[in-house]
């Protein structure tokens, strides 16, 4: 007795086995995510470390060079690549395949506090680092712009209320802001007049600093109650750096706006994203949508569709979000150069075999056991997670 007799001799049984197959089959169709490349997570952490106004060739020598001699005592790592640019430092760490990214994530954490007290004290934040996978591309692009506001009023809105309700969504990883345009005071010093006044930089790099500060202030204490003293000192915009006092001379205060051209600005003016389009065009954000790792690309730019009518009936009305690119467009027209390919062949090789044996009980078993074994082959997929 072989394989074949066993559902010969037993024919309703047969039926229901494929019947089952069949059905999981169809299920595991619709659970299966899309995407146009496999997915395969390599354990990649990016750390990012800044220092305004550092040239490139310091930036790798007192920033880059300490974080790397730390991280090269970390275990199971595969490559380490690092760019510095002016005022930032980006070092990229690949792992073995077998590396968890948690215990690495913890291994780089521990290196970046070792190297801590090697790096340049005026560094405004310590080196930070996240998880990625360059593996993954963004599924989906969107433009903010605005034709009267601020560029970096529409940098706020983008990080602070797009950028958030975007993540919610699920199946989105994270939404990163492409282009950002931070707010920031600018102060362009005179050199002439400073020399002129005898007033060194330092001098007014030290009372900007001692001006623009926010620092607890003390409590009063009484017999029966106590109050928090509040006083904040920071200032919002470059109007309030105007009267700001450098220094004296001849008994008379010499103010930031006599040796200095002080306007509003962004931190980083020489990174710029432009959109052109019907409706508007000029200076842009760009909104990067990442997907969480064996999601359906389709279902999530759907999503994402579908919330875009209620943020821009939320937004400013002379703000405009437009979709810039779309990767489940891509996706979608080869999801279904797929199934027609894969319905032409089981066509061709039915007929193949209609031709050859010339019996329609002959041909009438292929015909069915063709779609049934794709069709239970979803069900494998899913299981192993393809």
């Amino acid at each position: 007795m072989n394989l074949s007799e066993i559902f010969i001799r037993r024919p309703v049984a047969t039926i229901l086995l494929m019947a089952g197959v069949a059905m999981f089959g169809i299920l595991a169709y619709w659970a299966l995510p899309v995407s146009d490349l496999p997915t395969v997570d390599f354990p990649t952490l990016s750390i990012s470390a800044s220092l305004p106004g550092a040239d490139p060739q310091t930036m790798s020598s007192s920033v880059a060079t300490p974080l790397e001699r730390q991280f090269t005592t970390i275990a199971g790592v595969d490559s380490m690549t690092s760019t510095s640019s002016l005022g930032s430092t980006q070092i990229t760490i690949q792992f073995d395949l077998d590396r968890d990214i948690d215990g690495a994530a913890v291994d780089v954490q521990t290196a970046i506090s070792a190297a801590m007290p090697l790096l340049p004290a005026g560094m405004p934040s310590p080196p930070s680092f996240r998880k990625s996978n360059p593996s993954d591309s963004p599924i989906m692009f969107l433009v903010l712009s605005s034709a009267t506001s601020p560029i970096w009023e529409v940098n706020e809105y983008a990080d602070r209320t797009l950028g958030q309700r975007l993540s919610m969504i699920n199946g989105v990883a994270q939404v990163q802001v492409m282009g950002a345009q931070k707010y920031a005071v600018r102060v362009q010093v005179d050199l002439d007049k400073l020399a002129a006044l005898k007033i060194g930089i330092n001098e007014v790099s030290a009372a900007i600093a001692n001006w623009n500060a926010n620092l607890p202030t003390g409590t009063m204490w009484g017999d029966k109650q106590a109050f928090n003293v509040i006083a904040n000192g920071q200032l919002p915009r470059a109007k309030d750096y105007h009267s700001l006092v450098v220094a004296w001379r001849n008994g008379t205060p010499v103010r930031l706006s006599d040796v200095a051209n002080v306007r509003d600005g962004s931190e980083d003016e020489r990174t710029i994203a432009w959109t052109y389009g019907p409706e508007s065009g000029g200076r842009a954000i760009n909104l990067m949508v990442q997907r969480q790792p064996g999601s359906n690309v389709i279902e999530v730019n759907d999503e994402i569709k579908k919330v875009l009518p209620q943020l821009k009936a939320q937004m400013p009305p002379n703000f405009s979000l437009d979709i810039r690119s779309d990767r489940s467009k891509n996706i979608r027209e080869a999801f279904e150069d797929v199934k027609f390919t894969m319905m032409l062949t089981l066509v061709l090789v039915i007929l193949v075999i209609a031709i050859f044996l010339r019996r329609a009980s002959a041909t009438l078993i292929p015909s069915l056991a063709l779609p049934f074994s794709l069709v239970g082959t979803f069900s494998v997929m899913w299981v192993l997670h393809y």
